[in-house]
C-alpha cells in the first residue's frame, strides 16, 4: 500500500537538522540550476555516473519556497473540491497529498527533493510515460511510478531512472515517477533511518 506524505507516520519522524548548505546543480543536470542540499547533490552526481553512456539526468526543480508550495496546495485542493463537492476535509487533505506535500513534511521545501527525468546525449527528454507534474486526474493515474499501461519504452526508462537513483540512496514518492528525495522525513520512513536530516529551509546557496 502506498504511504502518502499526509500519513501521520511521516510527520512523526524526528528531525535532526544537519544545517547542511544548499548548492546549485551544475549544467550537467540541465539548465534549471536547481538548488538542493549538498548531500543530495553528491548523490545525484553518483546517480548520473550509474547511468549508461548517452543517458543523463535532467533536474527541472529542486528547492521550492514554502510560499510556492502553499500556492500549489491551494490550487490543487481547489480543483479537487470542484471535482468532489462536499468532500470531507480529511479526505481532501489525503487526496491533495498524492500530488503535493503538506508544508511541514514537504521534501522540496527542505531542499531534499528533485523533480527529475532522463535525457539523451543531445538533452532530448526520453519517454517516461507522462509529462513531469501530470497529476493523477490529468494522467488517469499514469503518473504513479508503477502504473500499468504506460508502454514498454516508458517502463524501461522509469526502471533505468529508479536503478540509478536508488543506487545512489534516493527514494521515490510512488505517486510521482519524477519525484526523488534524500534526507527528508519520507526518506527516513522509507529507509528506516532514525531521523530526517533536512527540514524546511530558506534559500541560501553556495556554488556547487
Amino acid at each position: 500500500m502506498t504511504i502518502l506524505l499526509s500519513d501521520p507516520r511521516v510527520s512523526a519522524i524526528p528531525l535532526h537538522e544537519s544545517g547542511e548548505r544548499m548548492v546549485a546543480l551544475d549544467a550537467s543536470f540541465g539548465s534549471a540550476g536547481a538548488l538542493v542540499r549538498a548531500g543530495l547533490a553528491a548523490r545525484l552526481v553518483e546517480a548520473q555516473r550509474l547511468l549508461p553512456p548517452g543517458v543523463g539526468l535532467e533536474v527541472v526543480e529542486g528547492h521550492r519556497p514554502a510560499a510556492a508550495q502553499q500556492a500549489i496546495i491551494a490550487g490543487y485542493s481547489a480543483e479537487l473540491r470542484a471535482a468532489h463537492p462536499g468532500i470531507p476535509a480529511g479526505e481532501l487533505y489525503q487526496l491533495t497529498s498524492r500530488f503535493v506535500a503538506p508544508i511541514n513534511v514537504a521534501p522540496h521545501v527542505a531542499g531534499a527533493a528533485v523533480d527529475v527525468t532522463l535525457v539523451d546525449a543531445t538533452r532530448k527528454p526520453l519517454d517516461l510515460g507522462t509529462p513531469i507534474d501530470a497529476n493523477p486526474e490529468q494522467s488517469n493515474g499514469a503518473c504513479y511510478f508503477a502504473a500499468d499501461g504506460i508502454g514498454s519504452t516508458a517502463r524501461a526508462c522509469r526502471d533505468l531512472l529508479s536503478a540509478a537513483l536508488t543506487g545512489a540512496g534516493l527514494v521515490n514518492y510512488p505517486t510521482e515517477w519524477w519525484h526523488w528525495s534524500y534526507g527528508d522525513r519520507y526518506w527516513a520512513l522509507t529507509t528506516g533511518a532514525p531521523a530526517a536530516l533536512y527540514g524546511p529551509v530558506d534559500v541560501q546557496s553556495d556554488a556547487a
